[in-house]
């Protein structure tokens, strides 16, 4: 019989709930017997949740993490606390620079005894990009306000209904040939899952992990290029890849209404994996499972004839 989580009973307030992470973290808790709360501007899409949990485990809250009372009002009686929210868009030195600040604030003022703030590898101060000096921004104000919070950096993180690979997945099952922006940049993909263990182990176990920063990556390293082809593969497709060079990357970045902003070819161009000096998966117990497990199975809607299409041979697109 497994020991009872440290979670059992407890609440557990996770702002930013209602997002693509948030539904594996909160099956997480959900399974450890927490009882959960989900503090997000639209609780409403997080109601999926409902037939997984028990009667009166799982309540929803409309929160504005922008407004302190929301805040405040979102943490009452929260044992633990997990901060999931970020945007690429937007105000993002308030959202994710100054809001994280607030929630560890009042957490610590509150009681809570674990706060767990999920930021991203390549947060640095002294970046160019908003994104990830407003990333900074938030890692400071926490661990400022709650000494004894756990950072956790993950990767881009890969699921089966992300944003990630389900737009390469779409893009490649409709054009014969494809540009591919920054080809070589290495990235270190991470599955939702194993980042919401990890997100969920700190928060069991605040005096093993509070205080510390995590960087999460998944077990293999692949560049740009490779993932797409490994997309195409999966599809049973073989579509042209084309290189592109940073120059004619940079200039689509900068144009208007493209898929890219500059922002996120800057941090694209410099890759994504999870630093060797820094705690990861492996102090947290925790095994991260490979893309190749998963895509295969994912890509079947994009394949031709779905289900029925042949993938003894390669189609082309």
């Amino acid at each position: 019989m497994s020991t009872p989580s440290s979670l059992n009973e407890k609440l557990v307030t996770v702002f930013g709930g209602s997002g693509f992470l948030g539904t594996y973290v909160a099956q997480a808790l959900l399974e450890r017997g927490a009882r959960l709360r989900i503090a997000s501007r639209n609780p409403e899409k997080s109601f999926g949740l409902k037939p997984l949990a028990n009667l009166g485990q799982l309540q929803f809250a409309r929160c504005d993490i922008g407004n302190e009372a929301s805040v405040a009002a979102a943490l009452e009686g929260a044992d633990a606390v997990i901060n999931l929210v970020g945007i690429f868009n937007g105000n993002t030195r308030n959202i994710m620079g100054d809001a994280p600040g607030v929630i560890a604030r009042l957490a610590k003022k509150q009681g809570a005894s674990a706060l767990v703030h999920v930021s991203a590898i390549g947060a640095d101060a002294q970046s160019p990009t908003a994104y990830a000096s407003a990333k900074a921004l938030g890692e400071a104000n926490v661990q400022k306000a709650f000494p004894k919070a756990t950072i956790i950096r993950p990767s881009i993180i890969f699921g089966k209904d992300d944003n990630f690979l389900n737009m390469f997945g779409q893009m490649i099952s409709m054009a014969p040939a494809l540009p591919v922006f920054g080809p070589e940049a290495p990235m270190q993909l991470v599955f939702a899952d194993d980042v919401a263990e990890a997100i969920v182990c700190a928060a069991e176990s605040p005096k093993k992990h509070g205080g510390k920063t995590f960087e999460l990556g998944g077990p293999e390293v692949l560049t740009m290029m490779e993932i797409n082809q490994r997309i195409a593969e999966a599809q049973g497709r073989s579509p042209i890849f084309i290189p592109m060079p940073d120059t004619a990357s940079a200039i689509f970045a900068a144009l208007p209404l493209t898929p890219m902003s500059t922002d996120q070819w800057t941090l694209l161009k410099g890759g994504n994996t999870a630093s060797p000096d820094m705690p990861g998966f492996k102090q947290l117990g925790i095994e991260p499972k490979p893309l190749g497990l998963f895509l295969d199975k994912w890509m079947v809607r994009y394949r031709k004839q779905g289900r029925f299409g042949a993938m003894a041979e390669k189609q082309p697109n």
